[in-house]
């Protein structure tokens, strides 16, 4: 499925791509910021209830955001294992030390971590690529070449997971995959490096013969407007981080990283 699959239908794609990025951006600062449960878990709950109220809901528990469900817990439970000690011991095993404080720091990093990847997971699942790149040459005026590169680079990211199972099937068919998962995995990346790179080189090439790489200005077929409704979500964005920063500063939990 490719990215531009998930799209039609779904609320929030006709907003530019560029309003979307940019109301995560408040909340990633405060969450970044601190390191405490509360700010993060209130961000949560703000993050549950405007998607499941726009009709986004459904994208919350969908296979896409697994891996922010799965990463998160992990990512804390490395900071429980191996985070900075403090309080008292709960478990100690060679460089191992569970503490009070680790634990702490293992479920605030937890919590942290879905609170800024689920809403940027789910609002880039309603995100067109040409969208995207309409709104980064004509909202933020950036050069077109960059965008249009990086458009191009986005629509090939569809492809990496066919080309993954090309290169399994392709591997087991010649014997060469059969080998320990480690080095089977290992092996099949460097494949898929080295098939990204000569792709890219194509690309690049065909499209500097088509004339994408000249100077000057470029027209674009789809205007790129920014009106109201981006505001109001850019909005809903700082709204989130601000309520989440006063409750955490309210019940004394703001814990400002390099205090």
């Amino acid at each position: 499925m490719s990215i531009a699959s998930v799209r039609p239908g779904l609320p929030l794609a006709a907003v530019n791509p560029v309003a979307k990025v940019a109301a995560t951006v408040p909340l990633s600062i405060v969450l970044i910021l601190t390191l405490d449960v509360v700010s993060a878990s209130v961000a949560i709950v703000c993050e549950l209830l405007v998607f499941s109220l726009i009709g986004l809901g459904g994208l919350l528990w969908s296979p896409r955001t697994l891996p922010v469900w799965i990463a998160a817990p992990l990512t804390g439970i490395s900071m429980v294992l191996y985070g900075s000690p403090s309080g008292e011991v709960l478990w100690d095993f060679g460089v191992i030390h569970v503490t009070e404080g680790s634990v702490q720091i293992g479920v605030a990093t937890t919590v942290r971590v879905i609170a800024i990847a689920l809403p940027a997971v789910v609002l880039f699942l309603t995100i067109d690529p040409t969208d995207l790149a309409d709104g980064l040459a004509q909202t933020l005026k950036l050069p077109a070449r960059f965008v249009l590169g990086a458009l191009a680079a986005l629509r090939l990211v569809g492809s990496a997971v066919d080309d993954w199972r090309t290169l399994n099937l392709a591997r087991r068919a010649r014997g060469i995959g059969d080998t320990g998962m480690i080095r089977r995995t290992l092996g099949q990346a460097f494949s898929l490096l080295v098939l990204s790179i000569r792709r890219g080189g194509i690309l690049a090439t065909a499209m500097e013969a088509r004339g994408f790489g000249a100077e000057g200005a470029r027209t674009w077929a789809r205007p790129a407007h920014f009106g109201g409704t981006e505001w109001i979500v850019i909005g809903v964005g700082c709204l989130t981080a601000a309520f989440s920063a006063t409750v955490a500063v309210l019940t004394g939990s703001w814990n400002v990283i390099w205090s």
